[in-house]
């Protein structure tokens, strides 16, 4: 790859973005980035089971969060760890009928998201899903509200995911400063 992922999927939208944003997303090797987070849970024992499945933190409030991001020739690794307890999504270009999309894959399931620049934010929008390569119904799709932003000079992001008739699965939303930067 010779520009970053999310540099080649906004094109000019990119410069768009916040200091805090462009940092965290020029990886061109690998990028550690440490902050905290606010993470709420949803109830039950099927959202429960999901939640362990995808390996989503447990509920906390200011929990330690390290992102390790890596890139491949092919994609970008997320490594995340919530005070510990950690979980993996892979995110690359989307190509064929999926092409201008971010593909973003947790195991055996993935997304198609489309990446937008909305009022200095970066808006990830859900546009369809698969599991193990079959399409997810419209009505089985996940509501997501993902976005990143800048506050306080560092980058913040909100991630809220919702199914359909269950509820929340998990919402996280906090701040990251890359270890360059003096995160830690």
């Amino acid at each position: 790859m010779t520009e970053p992922l999310y540099r080649r999927l906004l094109g000019p939208d990119y410069a768009l973005l916040p200091g805090a944003i462009q940092d965290m997303h020029d990886v061109h090797d690998s990028l550690t980035a440490h902050g905290f987070a606010r993470i709420e849970r949803g109830t039950g024992p099927v959202v429960g089971l999901l939640g362990w499945l995808f390996g989503f933190p447990p509920a906390g409030e200011n929990v330690a969060v390290t992102v390790v991001f890596t890139t491949t020739p092919r994609h970008e690794v997320w490594d995340r760890s919530f005070a510990g307890r950690r979980f993996y999504s892979t995110q690359e270009l989307g190509t064929g009928r999926r092409e201008g999309l971010l593909i973003e894959r947790f195991g055996p399931m993935a997304f198609a998201m489309a990446v937008t620049v909305r009022d200095g934010k970066l808006h990830l929008n859900l546009s369809g899903g698969w599991c193990l390569g079959v399409p997810l119904p419209s009505f089985a799709l996940p509501k997501i509200e993902v976005f990143e932003h800048d506050g306080d000079d560092r980058f913040n992001f909100h991630v809220d995911l919702a199914l359909p008739m269950l509820g929340r699965l998990v919402r996280y939303r906090g701040w990251l400063v890359p270890e360059a930067s003096g995160g830690g």
